[in-house]
């Protein structure tokens, strides 16, 4: 019965509890049951000393109605402390008591009245407007039959009378600005741990987008790079003895091109490290001549035509481009097979958008037509990079033999 009189009806539920952020108001929540306590003990003695001078002072009520007055007083008391357990069966059976004193010919006697306005301000708190609006019709009711024999024995003035009403009315208004703020900060609280994962899980996403773009990067890195060392060393291996001077070459660019992939891994373990760290120009389309010469050094016959007029693209974008030429130049390189005989890289700058092609004539690569028997990440991390910015990439066999990788990608207005 308590549960269905809590919660039915209208009543709106509970706002969460508002944590204190000061030292006082941390001592009063951990020590609420006891103010409770101490209150009610306050006003019962107070309205002890009202009941008695009833009954031993002014002589106007009997030793039994003074006894069903304290026990009335008592009881307003007890409920008053036990509120928050049924907020809205408490305040029936405060204000059910509260009727007694006007039924006994007490009057408006000052326990029932405090704790009326109590709980009043109590219940305007948990509950929402439409049981706020007859629980104080029913206690200004309440005051006014009260104060009548108060009146007529001239105890007390209409004026008076009308200041409890407002007092009453005051509270009623305070409780339910005071729910207002709570719902607003628990709103407000909600919306900022909201906003926090938001963060967090923007942030996730961040660090996983960067973690694939250092991944992509590394693998470009040490897939070509190695790979061009690989192919040098096994030549300068052949040629060590009938042709010592070429091998020395070789060797040479062996190790440049090993020293220039530190340097670059150097520089993507730096931005691991500190994302503050200032970072070297990276490569990009205006390098392709030494991309081209880096793979013709391997010994591999590449043609490279650039159509158009260059354009200055972001630097990202620049990047990227460059990286789907190398990674193209590394795959056909290690899968091109015995008659790759020649690789053509093709750059046409258009209005809006810079397309590469890079085909060549060796034989067909494994059915997933990326890398390491479709194990590796070459046509994946192309993609990829593609699609970063909003461009496409198409790759596979050619129809007259060979493999073609083909992207298309947007650079926009940038005059």
């Amino acid at each position: 019965m308590r549960k269905l009189l809590d919660r039915s009806g209208g009543q709106a539920p509970d706002p969460p509890p508002v944590e204190a952020h000061t030292p006082v108001g941390r001592w009063v929540g951990r020590h609420a049951l006891l103010l409770d306590v101490v209150v009610a003990t306050a006003v019962f003695l107070y309205d002890a000393m009202y009941v008695t001078s009833l009954y031993v002072g002014f002589g106007t009520v009997a030793l039994p109605v003074f006894i069903a007055l304290l026990a009335l007083s008592a009881s307003i008391c007890v409920l008053y402390v036990l509120r928050h357990a049924a907020v809205v069966a408490t305040a029936i059976a405060i204000f059910v008591a509260a009727c007694g004193y006007i039924v006994l010919g007490a009057g408006i006697a000052p326990g029932p009245l405090i704790v009326l306005g109590a709980s009043l301000y109590f219940l305007s708190t948990r509950v929402d407007g439409t049981w706020v609006v007859p629980a104080v019709a029913l206690v200004v009711a309440w005051v006014i039959v009260a104060a009548g024999p108060v009146l007529r024995s001239g105890y007390l003035r209409i004026g008076e009378v009308g200041v409890l009403v407002l007092a009453v009315v005051f509270s009623a208004t305070v409780g339910l600005f005071t729910q207002a703020r709570r719902r607003h900060v628990a709103r407000l609280r909600e919306l900022n741990r909201q906003l926090a994962r938001e963060r967090d899980a923007r942030a996730r996403v961040a660090a996983a987008e960067e973690r694939a773009r250092i991944a992509r990067e590394t693998h470009d890195i040490v897939s070509h790079s190695l790979g061009t060392m690989v192919v040098m060393a096994d030549g300068a291996a052949h040629t060590a003895e009938t042709d010592p001077r070429q091998a020395a070459l070789a060797m040479a660019r062996v190790r440049d091109t090993g020293r220039d992939a530190l340097t670059q891994m150097r520089r993507m373990l730096g931005v691991l490290r500190d994302d503050a760290v200032t970072r070297a120009p990276q490569p990009g389309l205006d390098q392709l001549d030494r991309l081209v010469d880096d793979a013709r050094s391997t010994g591999l016959r590449v043609d490279a035509t650039v159509e158009g007029a260059p354009r200055t693209i972001p630097p990202d974008l620049d990047l990227a481009a460059y990286r789907i030429v190398q990674e193209a130049l590394t795959n056909a390189r290690k899968h091109g097979g015995p008659i790759l005989s020649l690789v053509t890289v093709r750059v046409r700058y258009g209005d809006d958008q810079v397309e590469l092609r890079v085909t060549d004539d060796g034989h067909e690569p494994d059915a997933t037509g990326d890398d390491e028997g479709g194990a590796g990440h070459g046509l994946i991390g192309m993609r990829e990079r593609a699609a970063a910015y909003g461009g496409s990439l198409t790759a596979g066999p050619r129809a007259d033999g060979g493999f073609e990788v083909t992207a298309v990608l947007p650079i926009g207005d940038t005059t």
